[in-house]
């Protein structure tokens, strides 16, 4: 299976959002965007991530760029999880087959001490304002991420 790439359109599949809406990328469209796709909610290397994220909000809205984080987690967990970390990110659930990260090939096997599973793949998108795919990080390391995505998309 061919996933998209570079210069591709994102596919515009909606996923449910905390308070009983949807999303989908191309609600994010006329403007620079950044999409992360985490694990789990409340885990450290995601809580970790999702905070960094917050920690700079502010200066991605400044320079007209959306955030999106996406997992499969409920929609209530994500609340429980934006309260808990006092988050000030939007996220979506992504738990329906066929969702935005099985087009994009996020979700997919892990393997972790020994076990294999399957898993989202910690990956993130920066979408330009037409809504085309203009970079992609694979197998995200988490410190200094949410910085680097950052750079990337006011360079954009």
């Amino acid at each position: 299976m061919t996933f998209p790439q570079v210069g591709d359109k994102m596919p515009d599949i909606a996923m449910e959002t905390p308070d009983g809406g949807t999303i989908s990328p191309s609600s994010l469209t006329g403007k620079k965007a950044v999409i992360w796709f985490y694990p789990k909610d409340n885990t450290p290397g995601c809580t970790t991530e999702a905070k960094d994220f917050t920690t700079l909000a502010d200066e991605f809205a400044a320079h007209g760029i959306a955030l999106l984080g996406v997992s499969k987690d409920s929609p209530q967990k994500h609340r429980n999880f934006i309260e808990k970390q006092d988050l000030k990110v939007p996220l979506a659930t992504d738990a329906e087959e066929g969702g935005l990260s099985d087009a994009l090939g996020v979700w997919g096997e892990k393997k972790n001490y020994g076990r294999t599973y399957m898993g989202m793949i910690r990956s993130t998108y920066l979408l330009a304002a037409d809504g085309t795919i203009a970079r992609i990080w694979s197998k995200v390391r988490v410190k200094g991420h949410a910085q680097e995505v950052l750079e990337a998309a006011k360079a954009l």
